[in-house]
């Protein structure tokens, strides 16, 4: 019994001893080496060479760091707006309310006859009369038709700031010339000025009328025997 206990003694304090001897020939401590770039001096740094802005043959265009609005070109027509539905309709209905105050000559003014006008008749012993015609107000593109006793003599007459007109030979009795409104232009209503000169240079009628589409103005020139 001693002897495996003496045995057991010696065999623990050889594998201690081995241990220790093992331990020390792996553990090897290394002296620290100061590192070559810790101790390097640091360049300042340069600047890059700037990038070659083409690429083969083809150049990228620069861009301009302030770019510049277009100054807008003169024009002598006004630039066209276009209106907030809410105020047009805030408009229409305003007229609607003016309408309702104005008398029936102001809102024909306004608007332009809704009946067809009768001018007046006029005589006269000429052998015949000039019958000229202009637009008197802003000239917006009112187009008129003139007949003479209910046939077309002008079909479609576009109305400008000047006089135009024709030669009408007088019949005996009753010459009826009628102004029919075919438009109302851009701003309404159909309006011009219209003279009938004989043939001595005499005015024999002259007048305005203002119309709706459709509604025509009649003056009646009578040659006397």
């Amino acid at each position: 019994m001693k002897i495996n206990v003496l045995t057991y003694i010696l065999l623990c304090c050889s594998v201690s001893i081995c241990a220790q001897i093992d331990t020390e020939k792996k553990l090897k401590i290394v002296p620290a080496e100061e590192s070559k770039e810790d101790s390097a001096t640091i360049l300042p740094l340069t600047p890059s060479k700037p990038a070659d802005d083409s690429f083969s043959d083809l150049a990228i265009p620069k861009i301009s760091k302030s770019l510049e609005v277009p100054e807008k070109p003169f024009s002598m027509f006004p630039e066209e707006e276009f209106g907030n539905p809410g105020e047009l309709y805030q408009k229409r209905i305003s007229k609607n309310i003016d309408d309702l105050t104005l008398s029936k000559e102001e809102i024909e003014r306004r608007n332009g006859s809704t009946t067809d006008q009768y001018l007046g008749d006029f005589k006269s012993n000429a052998e015949f009369v000039n019958v000229i015609y202009r637009d008197h107000g802003y000239t917006d593109g009112d187009i008129i038709q003139v007949l003479v006793n209910d046939d077309i003599v002008h079909a479609r007459v576009y109305l400008t700031g000047g006089f135009k007109g024709f030669k009408l030979n007088l019949l005996k009795g009753f010459n009826k010339i009628d102004f029919l409104a075919l438009n109302q232009g851009e701003s309404g209503p159909n309006t011009a000025e219209f003279k009938v000169i004989d043939d001595q240079g005499h005015i024999v009628s002259h007048n305005q009328w203002n119309l709706a589409t459709g509604v025509k103005a009649t003056v009646i020139v009578v040659k006397e025997e």
